[in-house]
């Protein structure tokens, strides 16, 4: 059967909790578990057999490095990759109903959607399966998974007949409980899809024709129309109608929305690498560091044989690590200098950026509940009583940290040279 997949990317006004970090990349190419977040989704789309071509859709400028991704993407999986740029932000339905010719083309006979800012196991083979055996062959698929029921209410959530799985009800971040299942924000469709999108686009003209004033926001109202989520405004009317199933995983699921949650993402990531791609786990050899837990070490990182890395550690490309230096839980970015016997924790360091001799640099983790097997992480808000929420420090592009300074809970912007120690602050 042809397939297709679109990956979701957003565009630069989105991702704000992202910053400081995604000042110097578009987010879906930040790092996690050493290679670029949207990997991760090609990796796994590539896998299914049948897969034609990979759209990736958003409203990013036309960028020297997603170009520059695409093309070594396209040469490492032998499968044509495409980058769709949207006139504006159209929302999750909006970019796929616009660009519906480029999906349909090849006579596709179903496609995936994926949001870029999701972790997972994506079984997308087993999303396949799901839907030959539930459903007509227009019926369509979300992944589900289970999450507690005070975070639930962030989420979509889905009430499905416990035997045939459909959905029955659909609810976006509804404000008191509804159901422990969540969207997961990856979707099977075939291109039935487009009817029941189209029908929407073309409610939202028919209310622009009798309410203009809707439209004053943009610069037309037809842009206005395009605006459509796929989410509130397709899935809340597709549901009990015997067309829309949900698909339930148990495999490992999180939302990348923070700098803090790309640390807890790279932890799944380097977990499945064990399965997935051992050759990407750094192991203790004579003469190199000494690795406890999953590590992944770029091939050309210059690492000193004193240092101990890991749990939970990704060291990027041209990294330098010196003697006696300690590493956990933390994303070291490209160009980046760990001076003699520093020690980073819980943190994200950013490109080129340099630790003094004997610095510490840590950070509070943000963690979902480890006693809770439903829990997803939080999206935390910056700040909480006017103060700034302890979380991950992160260090912007080109920062330099002198020796002998303790930094805690902070973030610093890029190109900052500090001169002594700081606690919960953000150095502009």
């Amino acid at each position: 059967m042809p397939l297709k997949a679109v990956i979701l990317i957003g565009g630069p006004q989105k991702g704000t909790r992202f910053r400081p970090l995604s000042f110097e990349v578009p987010k879906p190419l930040f790092p996690v578990a050493g290679v670029p977040m949207v990997q991760h989704h090609i990796e796994a789309c590539a896998k299914v057999p049948g897969m034609k071509e990979i759209l990736l859709m958003g409203f990013y400028q036309p960028h020297e490095a997603l170009s520059r991704f695409l093309v070594s993407a396209q040469q490492e999986f032998k499968i044509p990759i495409r980058y769709l740029q949207e006139y504006a932000a159209l929302g999750t339905g909006g970019g796929i109903y616009h660009f519906r010719d480029q999906i349909l083309s090849g006579g596709a006979e179903a496609f995936f959607v994926l949001n870029a800012d999701v972790c997972s196991e994506f079984p997308l083979q087993e999303m396949l399966e799901f839907r030959q055996q539930h459903g007509d062959a227009q019926s369509f698929v979300i992944l589900g998974t289970t999450a507690n029921r005070t975070q639930a209410l962030n989420y979509g959530c889905i009430v499905a007949n416990a035997d045939t799985q459909e959905v029955q009800h659909y609810v976006e971040k509804p404000s008191t409980f509804v159901s422990e299942i969540i969207n997961c924000g990856i979707y099977l469709f075939t291109p039935a899809i487009f009817q029941h999108i189209g029908e929407v686009f073309q409610r939202n003209q028919q209310e622009l024709v009798l309410c203009p004033y809707l439209g004053e926001e943009n610069s037309n109202g037809w842009q206005r129309a395009e605006v459509i989520r796929l989410e509130q405004d397709v899935f809340t009317a597709l549901a009990g109608s015997g067309k829309l199933y949900v698909y339930k995983t148990d495999g490992f699921w999180s939302q990348i929305k923070s700098a803090g949650s790309a640390i807890y993402a790279s932890r799944l990531y380097l977990n499945q690498y064990s399965k997935s791609h051992p050759e990407r786990l750094a192991q203790n050899k004579p003469g190199g560091p000494i690795i406890r837990g999953n590590v992944y070490i770029h091939p050309t990182a210059s690492i000193d044989c004193t240092a101990v890395l890991g749990p939970n550690v990704s060291i990027g490309e041209g990294v330098t690590v010196g003697a006696g230096v300690r590493v956990r839980e933390s994303i070291v970015l490209h160009g980046a200098s760990l001076h003699d016997h520093t020690c980073v924790l819980n943190t994200i360091v950013g490109w080129d950026s340099t630790i003094g001799r004997w610095a510490r640099v840590e950070g509070t983790p943000s963690d979902p509940n480890p006693n809770d097997p439903y829990a997803k992480i939080d999206s935390e808000t910056l700040f909480r009583d006017g103060r700034l929420t302890p979380s991950i420090t992160i260090l912007g592009c080109s920062v330099t940290i002198p020796a002998e300074v303790v930094i805690l809970n902070s973030i610093v912007l890029p190109h900052k040279e500090l001169s002594r120690s700081y606690k919960n602050q953000i150095i502009l």
